[in-house]
Formats: C-alpha cells, sequence, structure tokens
C-alpha cells in the first residue's frame, strides 16, 4: 500500500478498489473498541474474537456497497452488533454460578464442573484502549467492561442489550441505533427503559472504578501485598482479614459458589489452602484487580497456571472473589501457563 494513503477518505477510496492493506489500515483504528463491544454483548473474549472476525469479513464483502451515509464507525458497529445477535442466537446466555443457583455448603464437596459454554468469562485489560466519553453516554468504556455490569447486561434479551450498549456506552443517538438494528425511534426507547430498570436492579451502588478511585493507590498497594502472602502462605486467617462480612467465592465452571464470610473461609480451609503451593501474580482484568493464580506441581516442578481471580471490592474490603478456572485462561491474558517461584527447583 502507499505511504501517502494517510487519511480515511483515502483509505476508504481503496479499500472499496479492493486493496486490502488499505482495508486493514482502515478498521485497525476501529478493532480493539469493537473486540470490547463484542464482549460485552456475548460475555467471552473468544466468541468476542469470533463475532469480531465475522463482522469483519462481512463490512470487506460489504464496502463497495457503503454509500457513507453513516460514518465508518457507526457502519462497523452496526455490522459488529447484528453479527453478536446472531451469534446469541446460537447459545444460552452466559452467568456466574450465583445467578445459576443458590450458595453451596462448605462443608459439603464442589458440584461437577459444566463445560459447556454458560459461563461468563474474563476479559484482559490490555485489550481495552482509552476511548474518548461520548457525551452521550452513560457508563464509561472501563465501567462498561466490570463483570457486575456484563453478567447484568446478560439478563437482557439481545436487542435491548445491543440499545443499552449502543446508546448508554458507545454514546450513538437514539437514530443511529433505530437505523443499526432497524427499530423505531419508540421501539428503542421503550427497550431502553426496560433494560436500564434490569440493570439498575442488579448492579451495586458504586462501581469498581470509583471504588478504586477511593481507596487510593497506597491503600490498594497494601491490599494487594497482604492477599498475595496470604494465599502464598496459606494463611486463611489473614485472607478472611480482608474480606467483608457478606463476601463471595465463585469458580466457574463449578456451579457451587459460597456466601459469607464465615463460609469463605470453610471452604478455604477445606480445599484451596490445604496441601496446596500458590504462587500468585497481581494483574487486571475486566478494569478490576485480580490475580493469576498458579498452583506447584510436583510433574513439572513448577507453578502450573490455575485461574484468574478477579477481585470485587466495597470500600478497602473484599466482596467478591471470582475465579475464573479455565485451562486455557492465560492464552487469552497473554501470560505464561507455568511460572518459576520459591523452592521451585
Amino acid at each position: 500500500m502507499r505511504g501517502d494513503l494517510v487519511n480515511e477518505a483515502e483509505l476508504l477510496a481503496a479499500a472499496k478498489g479492493g486493496n486490502e492493506d488499505a482495508y486493514a489500515s482502515l478498521v485497525a483504528a476501529h478493532r480493539p473498541a469493537l473486540h470490547a463491544h463484542c464482549y460485552r454483548m456475548l460475555g467471552s473474549a473468544p466468541d468476542a474474537e469470533d463475532a469480531l472476525q465475522e463482522a469483519l469479513l462481512r463490512a470487506w464483502k460489504g464496502l463497495p456497497r457503503f454509500e457513507g451515509r453513516s460514518s465508518l464507525r457507526s457502519w462497523l458497529y452496526t455490522i459488529a452488533t447484528n453479527a453478536c445477535l446472531k451469534a446469541i442466537e446460537r447459545r444460552p446466555r452466559r452467568v456466574l454460578p450465583v445467578d445459576y443457583g443458590p450458595a453451596g455448603d462448605p462443608h459439603g464437596e464442589l458440584d461437577e464442573p459444566l463445560v459447556e459454554s454458560v459461563w461468563l468469562e474474563p476479559y484482559p485489560d490490555d485489550r481495552l484502549v482509552a476511548v474518548e466519553h461520548a457525551p452521550d453516554a452513560r457508563y464509561e468504556q472501563r465501567e462498561s467492561v466490570e463483570v457486575a455490569f456484563v453478567a447484568a447486561l446478560q439478563h437482557l434479551p439481545a436487542r435491548q442489550r445491543a440499545v443499552l450498549i449502543l446508546r448508554d456506552v458507545l454514546g450513538f443517538s437514539g437514530a443511529e441505533v433505530a437505523d443499526a438494528l432497524d427499530m423505531s425511534a419508540a421501539a428503542v426507547y421503550s427497550a431502553l427503559q426496560r433494560a436500564h430498570k434490569t440493570v439498575d436492579e442488579k448492579l451495586p451502588a458504586l462501581s469498581q472504578q470509583a471504588t478504586l478511585a477511593s481507596i487510593g493507590d497506597a491503600q490498594l498497594r497494601s491490599l494487594v501485598h497482604r492477599y498475595v502472602d496470604a494465599w502464598e502462605r496459606a494463611d486463611v486467617d489473614a485472607l478472611v482479614e480482608l474480606l467483608t462480612e457478606d463476601a463471595i467465592i465463585a469458580m466457574p465452571p463449578y456451579r457451587t459458589w459460597y456466601a459469607g464470610r464465615d463460609a469463605v473461609a470453610a471452604f478455604l480451609r477445606k480445599t484451596p489452602l490445604v496441601g496446596e503451593r500458590w504462587r500468585v501474580l497481581p494483574s487486571h482484568a475486566n478494569g478490576q484487580l485480580a490475580f493469576a493464580h498458579y498452583l506447584w506441581s510436583d510433574e513439572t516442578r513448577t507453578y502450573a497456571w490455575h485461574g484468574m481471580e478477579v477481585i470485587g471490592l466495597r470500600d478497602d474490603r473484599i466482596a467478591e472473589i471470582i475465579a475464573f478456572l479455565d485451562p486455557e485462561g492465560h492464552r487469552v491474558f497473554g501470560l505464561p501457563a507455568t511460572v518459576d517461584g520459591p523452592n521451585s527447583r
């Protein structure tokens, strides 16, 4: 591709003429935000990648018919949204264990894991890009990928979900949303009001972005250090000190989850912190504090990937631990399958 094809108009003209490099450059700036959009719709980073690939292929094939009546951004989001709607038709909504059934008995056994694609999955922070907050948007970009928000979205019918994301996250006008989804303006307004009611009932009083800002860096560093130290020393009491009274822990793909500090403590003493050695690395996921967990393997004499824990904070304590136990999850986050650590040699 020629070096002078630098602005969108030139790239668009070249792409419509069949220049694949021009098309790749044309959509590159939009791709990260489109991926996050598909994640909000689908609740899974791999599903989002599949939907985005399908959408970009459709856009490439349909580019000669793009007449510029809407912006390229609006056109791409329309295609991506409809690719997600088709994907949703083919599978059940993704949920968290807390939405699947009641809390379990920490003295009992874990239910068998469900390996079907029913679980919400975490999202790597490095996929998020700084996007200027749209004046009409109700939610900020990082807030709109928090676990609680994406989980709440999954309770919406697919088109309500699309309306809310396009209007309140991306800041499209009601007319643009109506055009994208082939709905009337009245239908968009009605869907948005119903979506607000459902989502507002399920969201906590403060987002994780607001909570993290209120805690401050020094206090957050202290909490992170104490959490890592407690896990690696298998110190249940020290870990429990960091929890709220009503803290929960869930471990998809296991259906079982536990509610209340005493129940979480009983589970930790019974299962993960008995006779196991852990390496815990601070991380971020879904715009939230997170920890990559590695479990010691006598076979490989190293610490092997176990899962990503995404933490929900309330004030300066941990109110929610969602341990996503995907054996391939390290690939999504660009992390190694094994790590060295103390006494690993």
